[in-house]
Formats: structure tokens, C-alpha cells, sequence
């Protein structure tokens, strides 16, 4: 994953056995979702298991949890409703049957959802696991969050900051910044290029981008350069039809002059200019002179 093994253990799975549930967030292309995939296979190797949700605008309560849905009377002659579980419902079910194993419930783009009603009265189990509470769809019976059951969601700051997720789930929550203009998110770029054997070039133009940007809400990250089939990034490419339509969102109606701010031929120019000067630095006096 080209992060450290101490910040993935420190920052992640330490929190995430503390308080159970967690929330990657930053802007797109960090890696937040791969991350959380990629921790969850590795804590349920050994048993348990895990399942991935998106959360969406229309996302609700009984898609989440539990709701009727309609199913076809045996000969074709209609509908009826039967209660059906969601995913939350069958994975903690899952867990209940198997509590010395982890399981863990990942739910990308957790902020795009309305999160109090997707959760309702689960809010208040996420906070006290050992508690039994009535259900809306089952009253007549008592139901439990298992121990061993865990949430990580990743959230876009590029979509919705922080500060408008709900306070009540949001102080149930540990949250792990993925930013691209710190480490070491920062660092994941060029940590992948020296694994490849690539030049450093597209790791030095990502960091002058972000530094022009001066936005960690919707600076870039380094996803957008790192191939699945491991070639060279095609700088030309990404930036035209990734990076540029992106600025070009966010900076709507600003009159700014994006090309000449963040094009990829402004930023090498600048990138050359920046290594010429630093030339001129290391030169000795001798050699000025001569």
C-alpha cells in the first residue's frame, strides 16, 4: 500500500480496535477506500469476514438494515412484503454466530447519505454495544451491535466537509485524515515511483500542483497517477481529462486562468525554472567567477 507499517497500525487498526468504528476522509484520490478494503482482508485472513456498502442520496434505513420488500406470490398472481435484513443486519448477525473473529462492515462515500436516518435508533447502539434496544421494524424483539462487529467509512472532504456530518455520529467516530499535502499520504506517490523505477517527475509537478492549490479539501492525490498496470503515468493525459476537470468544478465562475494556475505546461515550466535557481545556488564562487 506504500504506507508505513507503524502509521497503519497506529493510526488505524489501534483506533479502530479502541472505538470500533472509523472514518477515513479527505479529498479524492487518496486512497481511502482501497486503505480500508485492503485492512479489512487483512484483520479477517484468519476468520471472520467483510462486506463493502456505498451510501448514496436516495440510501435509507431499510436498505441499510432492515425493510419490506416486495416478492413475487408463488405463481405469478401478485406481490407480498417480507421483511428483508440489509447488510448491516446480516453481517452482524454473522458476527454474533462467530464472536472470536473480527467482521467489518466498510461503507464508502459514508457522507453522502443522510446518516440519521439511515442509522436511526442505531446511533445508539454504535456508542454502547451492550445494549439491547426494540427495532422500528421488529419491535417485539431486542437487538445488539456484536463486539467483534466493526465500521470504517470513508468520506470525500471534496463533497462535504466535516463540520456537516452529524454531531451525534460524528462524536461516535474516529476520524484518519488522508491528506495529500501531508505524510504520509504525501510521501505515497513518489514511494511508488521508486518502486517502479520511474522518474521522480510526476511526484515533484502532484506537489507543486497541491501547493498552488492551497486547498487540503480538494488537493490531489496521488491515485490519479498510480497505474493499475504498473506503466508510466501519462502525465499529459491525466492532467487534461482527471486533474484539470476537477479544478475546473471547483473553481467555477472564479474568472481565474486555470491553465496558466495549474496546466501542466505551467507547471513544468515553473518546475524548470525552480531547478535552474537551485543550480545557480549550488554553484561555487569559483565557479562564478571563471
Amino acid at each position: 500500500m506504500f504506507l508505513p507499517r507503524e502509521w497503519l497500525q497506529g493510526e488505524v487498526v489501534d483506533l479502530l480496535a479502541d472505538k470500533r468504528q472509523l472514518i477515513f476522509y479527505g479529498p479524492p484520490g487518496t486512497g481511502k477506500t482501497f486503505v480500508a478494503q485492503r485492512i479489512a482482508e487483512h484483520l479477517t485472513r484468519a476468520g471472520g469476514e467483510f462486506e463493502l456498502v456505498q451510501f448514496h442520496p436516495s440510501y435509507s434505513y431499510e436498505d441499510f438494515f432492515e425493510g419490506f420488500r416486495p416478492v413475487s406470490v408463488s405463481g405469478g398472481t401478485g406481490v407480498t412484503y417480507e421483511l428483508t435484513p440489509g447488510p448491516l443486519r446480516r453481517i452482524a448477525e454473522a458476527a454474533a454466530q462467530d464472536p472470536s473473529h473480527p467482521y467489518i462492515l466498510v461503507i464508502d462515500e459514508i457522507n453522502r447519505g443522510n446518516l440519521p436516518k439511515i442509522f436511526g435508533e442505531l446511533l445508539f447502539l454504535l456508542e454502547y454495544r451492550e445494549a439491547q434496544i426494540p427495532l422500528q421494524y421488529s419491535p417485539e424483539s431486542q437487538f445488539g451491535l456484536p463486539k467483534n462487529l466493526y465500521l470504517v467509512g470513508t468520506m470525500n472532504t471534496a463533497d462535504r466537509s466535516i463540520a456537516l456530518v452529524d454531531a451525534a455520529l460524528r462524536r461516535r467516530f474516529y476520524f484518519v485524515a488522508f491528506r495529500p499535502t501531508e505524510a504520509p499520504i504525501a510521501d505515497v506517490l513518489a514511494n511508488w515511483l521508486g518502486e517502479k523505477g520511474f522518474d521522480q517527475r510526476p511526484s515533484q509537478l502532484l506537489k507543486l500542483l497541491n501547493d498552488r492549490i492551497a486547498d487540503e479539501d480538494i488537493a490531489i492525490g496521488p491515485s490519479y497517477f498510480m497505474t493499475e498496470d504498473s506503466a508510466t503515468p501519462a502525465l499529459a493525459r491525466i492532467w487534461k481529462h482527471a486533474i484539470m476537470p476537477v479544478l475546473e468544478e471547483h473553481f467555477y465562475g472564479t474568472d481565474r486562468n486555470l491553465e496558466a494556475e495549474f496546466g501542466l505546461g505551467a507547471l513544468d515550466k515553473a518546475l524548470n525554472a525552480e531547478a535552474v535557481g537551485i543550480s545557480g545556488i549550488d554553484a561555487s564562487p569559483d565557479d562564478a567567477s571563471q
